[in-house]
């Protein structure tokens, strides 16, 4: 009895949390396999696999998936590196240490369309953009950066809005950096660079660890940003997975194809998640 009524009270929750979870991935499946497009909502007919060859044939289909992997890593690496260096800049106490620690990471609290809006428009704009102004100023030509590099402005919207998540946690984590095995260290005549890749590193290693994951996961899904600003386009310059579904679902009208499509996301997202969880493992123990 004792063990039973705390099982009892948390069956609802537990039950919710199934249904809000597998409902959309059945309903997913299922219209995966059947031949559903909005312009003719009562043909459902059983189709099987087609879907996911329509998909996996689509002319967009290898240009997202390059650009999917190409937007994760980039925005990775430079989030953890900016984010490690940021870190160690604000680590050591300074007047207004704190005001700044509050400004890094400010973007992160932005919601997406927005902060999309601000680089579109201020930011990368070719004509009053500040980085237009700064090019004008420097006598060089300034950059439509949407057009001519569509998905390295992507990579740089999507990195400034992460790159304080990722900052937060380095910071905290060098909270606990032990103080005297560094001062000893420079007793011994080690140099900051020699500090750094033997002690601090080490000391950042799960923290760099978690950061990866959990980027990983919310990245996979980029949208917002690429819709407010390049559209996908030029072509299919900086059409991801997430769009590429977008594009089948409400602009082609096949429910089915985004299903499939859909689903091969999610697919794509458990092999990294299982890659990322193996490494994460080996470096917790």
């Amino acid at each position: 009895m004792n063990r039973t009524l705390p099982r009892l009270m948390m069956a609802p929750a537990v039950a919710t949390l199934f249904l809000w979870m597998i409902v959309p991935l059945l309903m997913t499946i299922y219209f995966s396999l059947v031949r559903y497009n909005l312009m003719q909502p009562g043909d459902k007919t059983f189709i099987g696999r087609e879907n996911f060859e329509y998909f996996i044939t689509d002319p967009d289909f290898t240009a997202s998936v390059i650009n999917t992997l190409l937007l994760l890593g980039s925005v990775v690496a430079i989030t953890i590196v900016l984010g490690v260096a940021l870190a160690l800049l604000v680590n050591d106490a300074f007047p207004g240490r704190g005001l700044v620690r509050v400004l890094l990471i400010s973007p992160f609290f932005v919601m997406p369309t927005a902060n999309a809006l601000l680089w579109k428009h201020m930011m990368m704009n070719p004509v009053y953009g500040v980085l237009a102004q700064v090019a004008i100023f420097f006598g060089i030509e300034p950059v439509d950066w949407l057009t001519d590099f569509p998905l390295l402005s992507v990579i740089i919207i999507v990195a400034w809005q992460w790159l304080p998540f990722a900052c937060l946690i380095f910071i905290t984590s060098l909270q606990s950096l032990d103080r005297d095995q560094m001062e000893a260290a420079g007793m011994d005549g080690a140099n900051p660079l020699q500090k750094f890749w033997f002690l601090t590193l080490p000391h950042l290693g799960r923290p760099i660890a978690v950061v990866i994951m959990i980027e990983m996961i919310f990245l996979i899904g980029v949208f917002a940003e690429i819709f407010t600003t390049t559209g996908g386009g030029p072509g299919n310059a900086s059409t991801n997975l997430a769009f590429l579904i977008f594009k089948q679902a409400l602009m082609n009208f096949d429910v089915g194809v985004a299903s499939a499509g859909a689903l091969f996301a999610v697919v794509l997202a458990n092999i990294a998640a299982i890659f990322l969880i193996r490494i994460i493992g080996k470096n917790l123990d």
